[in-house]
């Protein structure tokens, strides 16, 4: 076998010994570190910052990594915000219906009770709603609204019977009480007379305060 001579290819390079040894190092050096590209997971990596733009969506962003608890909370509050709630004394059976757990049944009772008080004074109101399951109020709660200002008032110095007995909060022997008193004594000054003269209880009185006018 013929003898290779590497000073042959020592004049072809034109290299010393000492560039040798330097180019030998230097090719060790770039190999190491394209080795730990491939080795060394890459969660480390140099994070581009774009104006304007929070330091936790930018490393949100980073695959496998994840969301911190901050910016999830203000996301969370963020589409509360955009989200606006459904009024109950305004919406119409296709806007309930939309709710979770409300179909046409319920839809139309929550509008059947609506009119029968005369609107929603506060969102608990709901839980009167005849079939509809206490699960289903805890899902929808924090979607709806009831703007009491759209309540309509009734003048208890003026109702007859028939007005104050559609108050489904008044029972029949309460509201011949509160007419004949309003017969004997004349107007009604609020409805603390009502309570101080047993005409109705403190629970009712709490009730259908949002419904009267004196």
């Amino acid at each position: 076998m013929k003898h290779i001579s590497f000073e042959s290819l020592k004049e072809w390079f034109g290299y010393t010994r000492r560039e040798r040894r330097s180019s030998f190092i230097l090719l060790l050096l770039i190999a190491a570190v394209a080795g730990i590209r491939f080795i060394v997971p890459n969660h480390n990596m140099k994070v581009e910052m774009l104006p304007g733009v929070p330091v936790e969506m930018v490393l949100d962003t980073i695959p496998g990594r994840k969301l911190s608890a901050g910016y999830q909370t203000n996301q969370r509050a963020k589409t509360r915000q955009t989200v606006k709630a459904l009024d109950l004394n305004s919406c119409d059976s296709v806007s309930l219906e939309a709710l979770p757990g409300i179909g046409p049944v319920l839809s139309a009772r929550i509008i059947k009770y609506r009119k029968l008080l005369g609107g929603f004074a506060s969102v608990s109101q709901l839980r009167e709603v005849y079939g509809l399951p206490e699960e289903t109020f805890n899902r929808i709660s924090g979607m709806v609204m009831a703007d009491s200002a759209d309540v309509i008032k009734i003048n208890i110095n003026y109702a007859d019977y028939q007005q104050l007995i559609k108050l489904p909060y008044f029972e029949r022997y309460e509201v011949t009480a509160i007419l004949k008193y309003r017969e004997l004594q004349g107007r009604l000054n609020g409805i603390d007379e009502l309570v101080a003269n047993k005409l109705i209880s403190d629970e009712t009185a709490n009730k259908v305060r949002p419904y009267l006018d004196f």
